[in-house]
């Protein structure tokens, strides 16, 4: 999807996200759009495989509920399997590896990350790649100087060489399918938040507290949670997106609520968990 149909629906997404209460019709959400409803239409389902009106229903607090119930058993299985091995996202086998506290502490010294731009589903991105695997995935919404800003000001002492042909090899995997490895530089709290965000599936969601409650910490170290979880280096793959607030509202992402949106009611389109079957009376 190029840069122009993304924004595109992401206008159609911040219309439907101030507007949903009204349950807006389809005309409405073309128009906010600047496309015809039958474009509009033709677009929307080539990028979510879904209506607008179905994405209406998806984004709605209640939805947000509900998933946040039928996520736990689901969560609870994920959970119940380790944390350590390789994860099952998006149809990829992601595998993490972490790094030592002397390697975090060099801030990417004698470290070499290569660069490349691509276009995906939300928007254009850029990927960082060491020998070790993806250790940077950031949506590009303030220019290409502005995403490698960030890179660098994340491993201010790596040297980063621009490579798109090595970054794209990753590229086709992330949305296609295929085999996947994450370098995560973080402090061994970080690593550890975000090995468990790796457990959470497609179309489900959890909360702070939650997650806390799963790593063992307690709801007390909810905020300590949520600082690594806005501390993510690897967006859409290491799944910060897919934490929300126990009141079922979304909460704060770093590449935007738009965004957020877009991916969670993606995956719903894509990776619906169902209800969970009651359990056989005993006889």
């Amino acid at each position: 999807m190029s840069q122009a149909d993304y924004d595109r629906i992401a206008r159609a997404i911040r219309f439907i996200d101030r507007n949903y209460a009204d349950q807006p019709s389809l005309e409405a959400v073309a128009g906010a759009a600047g496309l015809s409803p039958f474009h509009l239409q033709r677009l929307f389902r080539r990028w979510a495989g879904i209506s607008p009106k179905r994405f209406l229903q998806v984004v709605t607090v209640a939805h947000a509920k509900a998933a946040l119930a039928r996520s736990s058993s689901v969560l609870d299985a994920a959970f119940a399997s380790g944390l350590s091995g390789p994860s099952r996202l998006h149809d990829l086998m992601v595998a993490c590896d972490g790094v030592t506290p002397g390697e975090f502490r060099a801030r990417g010294a004698g470290l070499t990350i290569r660069t490349g731009f691509h276009d995906g589903p939300f928007g254009p991105y850029l990927i960082g790649l060491t020998t070790r695997g993806i250790c940077y995935l950031g949506f590009v919404d303030e220019g290409e100087a502005g995403a490698l800003a960030d890179l660098a000001g994340r491993y201010p002492a790596a040297e980063l060489v621009a490579d798109p042909v090595a970054t794209g090899r990753m590229a086709r995997a992330l949305f296609a399918g295929g085999s996947l490895s994450l370098h995560l530089i973080g402090t061994n709290h970080q690593v550890k938040v975000w090995q468990a965000l790796l457990a959470i599936p497609p179309g489900a969601v959890t909360t702070y507290g939650g997650l806390a409650e799963r790593l063992g910490e307690g709801r007390a170290s909810a905020r300590a949670i949520a600082g690594a979880v806005a501390a993510n280096p690897v967006a859409y793959l290491v799944p910060c997106h897919r934490v929300i607030r126990g009141s079922g509202a979304l909460g704060g992402y770093y590449y935007g609520l738009t965004r957020k949106r877009a991916m969670l009611a993606w995956e719903a389109a894509y990776h619906p968990i169902a209800t969970p079957e009651p359990a056989a009376a005993a006889v």
